[in-house]
């Protein structure tokens, strides 16, 4: 039981620490119909999920063993980010100003959000070695096969139960009417936050 609480301790940490995942399904959130937030959320904790196994299969050891691997993970997933990053300041710059948050709305096909929530979340090669340290971390020699899957499923739930509470309160009219007023100015935030860290996560030596 405290091996499964550690790591849900670790994870929720790790959740509410704000990166990539986090913004990109806040711009949903306050761009998009609820529904492709949530869209968006199920394909980011569908990448929690495959990081959790890969984690969980020692993934750490791949990158260590075939340091190339990691590397062409790391310029992908950088490469991506930057790319993200990029197209939010092109969409700020078609975008006109709207004063009714209905009006603001974008409708995004259900398929790109899952996608892209899924894509972001693997984009980062690092959150791999965090999951493996995490497994190391809390996950003793001999310990039965089991506790690897309980822990995989925790992870999952604490990511479902963050983005579900994260997606409530923004998507509340008063947080979003907010937002409309700063609209521009926050949409660039977010986008030279996705370059910065896929520029980090390219030059970075690790």
């Amino acid at each position: 039981m405290m091996f499964l609480l550690s790591v849900a301790m670790i994870w929720a940490v790790a959740c509410v620490t704000p990166g990539p995942n986090t913004l990109l399904i806040m711009r949903y959130c306050l761009t998009a119909p609820r529904q492709v937030a949530i869209v968006a959320a199920i394909g980011t904790i569908t990448g929690t999920f495959c990081w959790g196994l890969a984690g969980w299969l020692g993934i750490n050891v791949l990158f260590q063993a075939a340091p190339f691997a990691y590397l062409a993970l790391k310029i992908v997933g950088g490469l991506y980010l930057v790319w993200l990053g990029l197209k939010i300041f092109l969409d700020v710059r078609k975008t006109r100003r709207v004063d009714d948050i209905g009006a603001a709305k974008v409708d995004v096909p259900l398929k790109t959000a899952y996608r892209m929530g899924l894509a972001t979340n693997l984009a980062n090669p690092k959150s791999a070695l965090f999951v493996a340290s995490l497994f190391a971390a809390t996950m003793p020699a001999g310990t039965p096969f089991l506790y690897g899957l309980a822990a995989i499923a925790v992870m999952v739930a604490v990511s479902a139960t963050y983005y579900t509470i994260l997606i409530g309160l923004i998507t509340h009219r008063t947080v979003a009417a907010a937002y409309l007023k700063a609209k521009k100015k926050i949409d660039l935030g977010v986008g030279m936050v996705f370059v910065g860290f896929g520029t980090k996560l390219l030059l970075s030596q690790r």
